[in-house]
């Protein structure tokens, strides 16, 4: 899709592809297969892994997958300590910039900041994410190498979304610089690694639209026994309503950033997008008027018993 504008159609160049999280290199290989489906090319993904079976799995799976050694780049490596050399360029000018970054990090993985890591240029303006949860810390990682006309793709746990304190502070200074696209909510388990359900946030470095689409699909997906699973109606759904940006009812809404500003910048879904049924508004005076009809129907009746029991020389109830 057009990065900006993705109502316009599909992207039909991308030079570059990061995941900076990319286990096994599944996410890559699909966003390479689905831009070569549509016509569009795409010049070479990157991926960098800190497990090293999983990494050469990654590698592995490139060459499976028919991408040739120079379509492609694994690193093994730490993400947040940022050790992978061309992606330590301090000059603008020569700074390794994506088209497209996507990425499915550890949820609320525990990390270890040092003080030297506050003036990373990648935090230094939106400060360190706690130590209990470096969710925001792989956010920054990524968002830090997109491009001004790319797409970031983010699946993070819900808690990013509204919990306060240092994250609240990263949040809010995203969405006062008009950083936060799309907030899209998943069902519940839909990975073998969690149960939990997950949301994935977009982000662009230049958005066209000064609102935020949050898409509420939680409730749109196939029940198993161990897994639930999104299928193809499901993704296209998903995919149609950002790319039109549309409302509907029970399902997405383009809120306004005044809006999202009275809630503190809490990004809690069900706020905006509610998936619950309205209950009908009960008429108290019509209720009323139905139980003195039956306290009428119940004397009636009595009466007409008792008369029975009188005839047979029984004692009234």
């Amino acid at each position: 899709m057009d990065s900006q504008d993705p109502s316009k159609g599909k992207k039909k160049k991308m030079e570059r592809v990061l995941d900076f999280a990319c286990g096994s290199g599944s996410l890559l290989l699909n966003v390479r297969k689905k831009m070569i489906e549509s016509g569009g090319t795409i010049g070479k993904i990157y991926g960098q892994e800190k497990n090293i079976t999983t990494y050469n799995l990654a590698r592995m799976n490139m060459l499976l997958h028919g991408v040739k050694d120079t379509e492609f780049e694994i690193h093994h490596g730490d993400t947040l300590l940022n050790d992978w050399e061309i992606l330590r360029e301090l000059n603008p000018a020569k700074k390794l910039e994506f088209d497209a970054v996507v990425a499915n990090p550890p949820f609320s993985y525990r990390w270890e900041p040092n003080e030297s890591m506050a003036e990373d240029f990648r935090f230094k303006s939106y400060g360190l994410a706690p130590k209990s949860a470096a969710d925001f810390a792989f956010l920054l990682h990524g968002f830090h190498y997109l491009s001004n006309e790319g797409t970031m793709a983010i699946i993070l746990p819900h808690g990013v979304l509204f919990r306060g304190g240092a994250e609240e502070r990263i949040r809010t200074k995203l969405l006062k610089d008009g950083n936060i696209d799309a907030v899209i909510g998943l069902p519940a388990n839909l990975f073998f690694s969690t149960g939990i359900p997950v949301c994935i946030l977009v982000l662009k470095k230049c958005k066209k639209f000064e609102d935020v689409l949050f898409i509420n699909a939680t409730e749109h997906y196939e029940k198993g026994k161990r897994q639930n699973t999104l299928l193809p109606e499901h993704v296209q759904k998903i995919v149609e309503t950002y790319k039109e940006r549309r409302n509907e009812e029970r399902y997405s809404r383009r809120v306004s950033m005044a809006e999202i500003e009275k809630n503190d910048y809490n990004l809690n879904i069900s706020r905006y997008v509610t998936t619950s049924v309205e209950e009908e508004a009960i008429d108290l005076r019509e209720v009323n008027k139905k139980l003195a009809e039956i306290e009428k129907e119940i004397t009636r009746a009595r009466e007409t018993h008792n008369q029975f029991l009188k005839e047979l020389g029984l004692p009234p109830i």
